[in-house]
């Protein structure tokens, strides 16, 4: 089979990217195509060598550090790649990518990060942490948001099956599209990390500081618990908010490399994670490293992480992005912490392989591709 791999767009090395570069070890003679293409010389080695295709947004003034500024016409752009040669199209997608036009002969699946997030359900969230809220230009916005909403409803009717990344995500593609999707997980890239040989005294949370993650709500619980120790690490917009909530037992590290990274992940007591996420690779990271996680009970870390019902806890959750909930949340761990081993933890990561990864999707698109071949004839 021929097949065509579409990716939103290429920009840097992050969690999609991630997925992408697994997708290219699976179906390597794939040709990548993707509505523009800025990733730096140095972090290009997850595209293996492959030169994509790119849309007419590639030539346009500003595309490369206002891209997103051309969001009303990517949906315009999409529709513009010719992949009639193609028999199997596979897509990469968490905002225009499986609009793609396909034909009655050609097997589409799309690989779904998530319905665009700032469209759907989310757009209020998104309209209140850029500030618009009110006047002319959150009108313009939401009428923007309103006509993406309209082409993004038409986009599942060319997608022959969509695989979520989560359970939650599955059922927002069922709430938004009215389609069943099934789940593959992402890869973690566990050879990084290893479980540490001694644990110190102290938490840590690890994240870049946007809005989402609530690293100024981690940073106010911990500081409300004055004999425990909290190191945080990442930057970010919310870098200033952070450090004024910061108590004299936080640590703000900023970036760090990933080899601090690890050393800090390997030590920690727990990780807290208190982000509503639609996967979440950072708490799977920490297990890999034998630590237990604190988590916040909602999206895709309820899948990924055992709770204390399980017999082999790896995680304490808590239901409320609050400092009091957060605080509740450590007490709670530090009760049951015993019982959640770094054996434990690391074998509950391994779930979620490189390896695993490839031999899911590489199975799911050959029998589909045989399934429909079938069908066909």
């Amino acid at each position: 089979m021929k097949i065509a791999i579409v990716h939103d767009w290429l920009t840097v090395y992050a969690g999609a990217e991630r997925c992408l570069e697994q997708m290219l070890e699976c179906f390597p003679h794939a040709d990548l195509f993707a509505l523009i293409d800025f990733v730096p010389a140095q972090d290009r080695a997850f595209l293996k060598g492959k030169v994509p295709k790119t849309s007419f947004l590639q030539r346009l003034p500003f595309a490369k550090t206002k891209y997103r500024a051309y969001l009303p016409i990517m949906p315009f752009a999409i529709e513009q790649f010719d992949l009639s040669a193609y028999d199997v199209v596979l897509t990469s997608s968490h905002a225009v990518a499986k609009g793609v036009l396909t034909g009655p002969d050609q097997l589409h699946i799309s690989y779904t990060y998530s319905p665009i997030r700032y469209a759907w359900d989310l757009q209020f969230q998104y309209l209140s942490e850029a500030g618009l809220t009110r006047g002319l230009r959150s009108i313009m916005v939401r009428w923007l948001l309103h006509r993406i909403r309209i082409w993004d409803a038409r986009t599942p009717a060319g997608v022959d099956h969509f695989v979520a990344i989560s359970h939650f995500i599955s059922r927002r593609i069922r709430k938004v599209y009215r389609r069943d999707a099934d789940v593959i997980y992402p890869p973690v890239d566990l050879a990084h990390f290893a479980v540490g040989n001694a644990k110190g005294d102290f938490y840590v949370t690890a994240s870049r500081m946007v809005p989402y993650k609530k690293i100024p709500l981690i940073i106010e619980a911990f500081t409300a618990m004055p004999d425990k120790q909290l190191i945080v690490i990442g930057t970010g917009p919310e870098w200033e908010k952070c450090r004024a909530a910061a108590g004299p037992n936080v640590t703000l590290m900023g970036w760090q490399s990933p080899e601090s990274l690890r050393d800090h992940l390997q030590r920690a007591k727990a990780f807290v994670f208190a982000a509503e996420e639609d996967f979440g690779i950072a708490p799977l990271e920490a297990q890999a490293c034998g630590t237990p996680v604190i988590a916040f009970d909602k999206g895709g870390a309820t899948e990924t992480l055992r709770g204390l019902n399980d017999s082999q806890p790896t995680a304490t959750f808590f239901e409320a992005q609050t400092p009091a909930a957060i605080c509740s949340a450590v007490e709670r761990f530090e009760v049951n912490a015993d019982r959640m081993t770094a054996e434990s933890c690391r074998e509950n990561a391994m779930r979620f392989s490189i390896e695993r990864f490839r031999e899911e999707l590489s199975t799911f698109v050959e029998t589909r591709w045989a399934a429909y071949n079938d069908r066909v004839r």
